[in-house]
This record gives structure tokens, C-alpha cells and sequence, in this order.
């Protein structure tokens, strides 16, 4: 601990405080602006930590990350355009919320989320982190794949009295998750001929198109209203802190998904946007008003905001103790030691201790000064949305397309964003939901890799799902999620029919 105070003195430093602000600021810039994600906002400033030490580089590079994390959520709940990947489910009631009248509420509980997730994934990281990445080695190809399941079940809850489109979605999401190259045999899939398609396709057009290309259709069919709307939501964009008799009956789910966000995120290749969504799922699995998810509440900003907060620190876990990314930002971040001469790993915490602490430091400040930070920031970017329609919509278009393009520099990304926004524009005509299409492309990839993965080790075994005991109990769990709604209805049939023979008796 007393370690640890020496990297916050360091941190404190005016030069690292004025880095670690400016840090901050560009992340929030990066974060809200749609396809400028965490990742690329740290790739940019790499060149300027070469005139940096390493204390100094890294805080710089911590800062900026969590910004952004947070920020995606405020295009996600102003616009319905995820400004990063990790905001994707935040979406879901964010936006219902703003539309209410209560874009200041819905902004003041991602904030509070955010701050809430990253201090604890970063208390976590203080704590515990060479412990948790011990505990992370032991997770194999059989529990990444009932992870992933357990995620996917979830469509069970999410689509009650809708469950045949939910299943069609969440099947479809199941098949974009295949195209490209085979990750074991090496064979191309569903590619039709298309080198473009042969790296698959990416989860940050397949988001754009179905959120915002999908949203601007709908306000243009719709654009005598669609002025007046936006200005009414931009009067409302200032972040209210929800006030502390508001989070009765809340701190546990506080606690569930910033636990979930911190656990997904130190296991390597997973990721923030995977932690949202498994965090978003197992809240509306554990709602006592599931139904009412999506349709614009707090809980349903609290899950993800946590969970994806929590994550980025968690992910900084096996970055730091064994050298393993936990994501595709720690991977960049793995460069950053390398080009400063520092090796990630075991030997870490005794070679260059003073890094170590002041990247905890950093991570915990930078959190904080979330907290002051993003309120003056949210007014200043909701002006945006005061600009006519006529003028916004083809804006936010531009943005997807260029964000869209920057991701990998391919037109077969904007093609697919493109094709993705006038497919979700049609199926939400058709009231299909088109969140269990995301459970399927996010969770798809992940499950079946490593189920095939688990196969191949265990000769074919399918019992080897069921012989390791942490992924048997995500599979007991899932397997009774999917069937509960059946039973229950089950039940209420049975209890209707019965109804009518007791009160013929009692007559």
C-alpha cells in the first residue's frame, strides 16, 4: 500500500496532473464521436509518449482510455449512436430514456456508473490483480464457450412473447459471427468470392447500421417532428448526479456488474464491449421487472456503464501480470512498454515498480476526475444536437461512414454498416429486436471457437463441458434460463384449465 502512495505522489506531480487532465479531455472527445474508439485514441497519442518517461507515458495513455470509455455512452444516450463499441448496450435504455424528457437523468446515472465500475475494477486491479490473473489462466476453451452461452441464453428473458423473432435475430447475429476465414481449418465461409469478406465482419458496423443509420431513417420519415424533438432532448442534456436516495435498492446491481466488468475484463481477448453485454444480460436476467429493460431506466445504464468501466481496468490485469493484452487497448498499450524498455509480466512488480503504481494511481484519479469533467463536457457536446436535423442527420451519417472505414480501411466495413442500418430500419418496423442480433455477433465468434477448440483438445469429448466445473455451472445456469419461460408458461396453462373444474365443484 505504501507502494502505492508513492505512485499517487508521482501522479500528483503538476506535469502528470496537466497530462493526466489532457488525457482525460481527449479521451471524452474520442469516446463520443461515433467510430473514434478507446483503442484508436491511444494508437494516436503512442508517438507522443516517445518524449515522455515511462511514469508519464502511461498515465497519459491510462487516462485517455477510460475517458473513452465513459464517453461512448453520451452519443449512445443523446444520439442512439454508440460513440464506442463498449456503449453499445447502454443504448438500449439510454436513449428510451432521452426521448422521455430525461436525458440529464439518463447522462448523471452513466456517469455515476462509470465512475462507481472504474474505481472498483481499479481497487480490484490494486488489490488483487497477480492473484486474479493466476485465476484467469485456469479459464480454458470449455468455460470461454459457456460464457458465452450463458450470455446468449439471455434472449430467453429479453424477448418474452417475442421469442420467435428473438430467436430468428439472435440466429442471424449467430451467422454473421461465421463469415470469414475459418479461425481452426483455415477455410473461407460465406466470403462468395469477396477478399474484403474474408476477415469477417466487424461488430462496429454491424452497431453503427443498426443503431444510428437505422435511427436517421426513421427521423427522416418522420421530420416534422424531428426538430422539435432534438431541441427538446439538447434543453435536457445536462447531467443531474442522481441523488443518493436514488440508488436504494440499486448498490447491489452496482456491485453484480462492476464485479462482472472486472472478472470478464482480466480474462485475455474478451474485452469491455463483451462485459457490457453479459452485464446488461444477467441484470434484466435477475430484474424483478425484466420487461421493463429497454424501454428507458436507470438500471438499464447502470449494468452496462458499470460493467464496461470495470472491465478496462480489469483487463489491465493480465497485461501487467503475465504480459497478456486483455484487450484490443492493453495490446496497444503492450507496445508502449516495449518501446519503453519495460517488460509486462511476472517480473514486473519487482523491475519497475514505480510504473506499476502510478498506472494504478492514474486509473483510480481518472475516474474521479470523470466526475468533474464530464458534466461541462455533455453541455458543450450537446449543442450538437440544437443543429437542424437536415443538417445532423447527414452529419452523423458522415461520421458512421468515416468511423466506420478507419476501423480496418475498408469500403466492405461501410458497405456492411450501410446494409446493417436499412435491415435494422425494417426489422424494428417489423418489431423484431434487433439487440438479440448483437448477443449473437459479439457472443457468436467466442462461442464457437472455443467450443470447437474444447472439442479438439478433449478428442471429441462432449462431456468435457460438463467434467470442468466452472463451465458445467454456466451451462446448468444458461440451460435453465432458456427453459424457465417454457415451464412457466407451462405452468399458467395448466393452472388455467384447472380453474374452471374447481369452481364447477365448488358450485
Amino acid at each position: 500500500m505504501f507502494d502505492f502512495f508513492l505512485g499517487l505522489g508521482d501522479v500528483l506531480t503538476p506535469l502528470n496532473l496537466l497530462i493526466m487532465s489532457g488525457g482525460v479531455l481527449f479521451g471524452l472527445i474520442c469516446g463520443a464521436l461515433p467510430g473514434v474508439s478507446g483503442t484508436m485514441a491511444v494508437v494516436l497519442l503512442i508517438p507522443l509518449t516517445y518524449s515522455l518517461d515511462a511514469n508519464a507515458a502511461f498515465v497519459l495513455l491510462v487516462a485517455t482510455y477510460i475517458g473513452a470509455v465513459f464517453s461512448g455512452s453520451i452519443s449512445a444516450i443523446l444520439f442512439r449512436v454508440p460513440g464506442a463499441p463498449e456503449a453499445v448496450a447502454t443504448t438500449l435504455d439510454g436513449y428510451p430514456m432521452a426521448q422521455k424528457g430525461m436525458a440529464g437523468q439518463a447522462l448523471g446515472w452513466s456517469i455515476a456508473a462509470s465512475a462507481f465500475g472504474g474505481v472498483f475494477g481499479t481497487l480490484f486491479l490494486i488489490t488483487i490483480s497477480s492473484q486474479m490473473a493466476q485465476v484467469a489462466l485456469k479459464f480454458g476453451s470449455a468455460e470461454y464457450f459457456a460464457l458465452a452461452v450463458a450470455g446468449i441464453s439471455v434472449i430467453s428473458v429479453m424477448n418474452r412473447g417475442n421469442e420467435i423473432k428473438g430467436l430468428i435475430c439472435a440466429c442471424f447475429g449467430l451467422f454473421l459471427a461465421t463469415v470469414g476465414i475459418d479461425p481452426i481449418m483455415g477455410a473461407n465461409r460465406f466470403t462468395f468470392g469477396f477478399t474484403g469478406l474474408m476477415g469477417g465482419i466487424n461488430f462496429i458496423p454491424v452497431v453503427t447500421g443498426m443503431f444510428a443509420i437505422s435511427e436517421v431513417l426513421r427521423k427522416i420519415q418522420t421530420e416534422a417532428s424531428v426538430d422539435d424533438q432534438t431541441l427538446e432532448i439538447s434543453k435536457k442534456a445536462r447531467s443531474a448526479l442522481p441523488r443518493l436516495r436514488e440508488w436504494k435498492g440499486r448498490v447491489g446491481l452496482f456491485l453484480r456488474s462492476s464485479t462482472i466488468g472486472t472478472l470478464i475484463g482480466i480474462l485475455p481477448g474478451v474485452g469491455a464491449t463483451t462485459a457490457a453485454v453479459l452485464s446488461y444480460s444477467e441484470g434484466m436476467r435477475w430484474s424483478k421487472k425484466p420487461k421493463e429493460w429497454g424501454t428507458g431506466i436507470p438500471e438499464g445504464i447502470i449494468a452496462p456503464e458499470s460493467a464496461n468501466n470495470a472491465a478496462a481496468n480489469g483487463a489491465l490485469v493480465p497485461l501487467l501480470a503475465l504480459g497478456i493484452p486483455g484487450s484490443a487497448t492493453t495490446a496497444v498499450m503492450l507496445g508502449a512498454f516495449i518501446i519503453h524498455g519495460i517488460k509486462p509480466g511476472p517480473t514486473l512488480f519487482t523491475d519497475a515498480m514505480p510504473v506499476v503504481y502510478a498506472i494504478f494511481a492514474a486509473s483510480l484519479l481518472s475516474n474521479v476526475l470523470i466526475l468533474l469533467y464530464a458534466p461541462p463536457f455533455i453541455r458543450a457536446f450537446a449543442l450538437l444536437i440544437r443543429i437542424p436535423y437536415k443538417i445532423l442527420g447527414p452529419l452523423i451519417m458522415v461520421l458512421s461512414v468515416v468511423g466506420c472505414y478507419a476501423v480496418r480501411n475498408s469500403m466492405v466495413d461501410v458497405w456492411t454498416m450501410l446494409a446493417c442500418g436499412l435491415l435494422g430500419y425494417v426489422l424494428e418496423r417489423f418489431n423484431f429486436p434487433i439487440v438479440s442480433i448483437l448477443l449473437g455477433v459479439v457472443l457468436g465468434g467466442l462461442a464457437e471457437t472455443e467450443f470447437r477448440r474444447a472439442l479438439i483438445l478433449s478428442g471429441g469429448d462432449y462431456f468435457t463441458f460438463f467434467e470442468r466445473p466452472i463451465s458445467a455451472v454456466l451451462l446448468v445456469v444458461a440451460l435453465g434460463a432458456m427453459l424457465l419461460p417454457g415451464v412457466l408458461s407451462l405452468c399458467k396453462r395448466l393452472k388455467s384449465c384447472r380453474a374452471p373444474k374447481t369452481a364447477h365443484i365448488s358450485s
